[in-house]
């Protein structure tokens, strides 16, 4: 078993190399460790979400890495490994989330509002994974589309202002922008449905 020990840290991953990728689909120790250092965030935030108690959300992240390291030779390389994790700690959590509904079954309007087994994530949890995916897709980028979504969502600067900050035409902001902006729907499409 991975020793899981949490800490507050970022939720954001680095990519695990190719080559560490390839150890992983290969059931190799070390690379399934680099997998876990790198990916403990996410998994966990995913788990605390679904589940909302720390205790469960580490059963689910420590039952996540191993199903991973037991499908490990079935993971597409040509697919995101977070995304794969991710999805992996939602199923593990919902399994353990109906291991515990048969354990003990109250009806909820039997339980009172203040009773410890009701539980308010805290703000943030809920849209870890999001933020983490937008940033991986931005990362993804080409250099020139980063500066373009930089400069309009974070510096909040108009086409105009960022043509001559960057000093380009307005109409070549404009094409990175679209692009850009395609790219990021193409692969942020499925955080649509979890907006809300």
């Amino acid at each position: 078993m991975i020793p899981v020990t949490w800490t507050t840290r970022d939720v954001a991953c680095d990519v695990v190399s190719s080559a560490d990728l390839a150890r992983f689909r290969a059931g190799d120790e070390d690379a399934v460790r680099a997998v876990y250092r790198e990916y403990s965030g996410l998994v966990y935030a995913v788990a605390l979400r679904a589940l909302g108690s720390r205790e469960l959300a580490e059963e689910a992240a420590q039952q996540t890495f191993v199903k991973a390291w037991q499908a490990a030779a079935s993971f597409d390389p040509a697919r995101e490994l977070g995304p794969w994790l991710a999805t992996i700690a939602r199923r593990t959590a919902i399994d353990l989330h109906r291991r515990e509904a048969r354990r003990r079954a109250v009806p909820l309007d039997e339980v009172p509002a203040a009773d410890p087994a009701v539980v308010t994530l805290p703000v943030g949890v809920e849209r870890a994974y999001d933020v983490w995916a937008v940033r991986e897709a931005i990362d993804a980028l080409p250099t020139d589309e980063q500066e373009v979504v930089r400069l309009q969502h974070v510096e909040e600067l108009s086409h105009v202002e960022i043509a001559e900050r960057l000093g380009v035409p307005v109409g070549t902001v404009k094409s990175r922008s679209f692009r850009a902006h395609r790219h990021l729907a193409g692969r942020l499409g499925h955080l649509r449905g979890s907006s809300g």
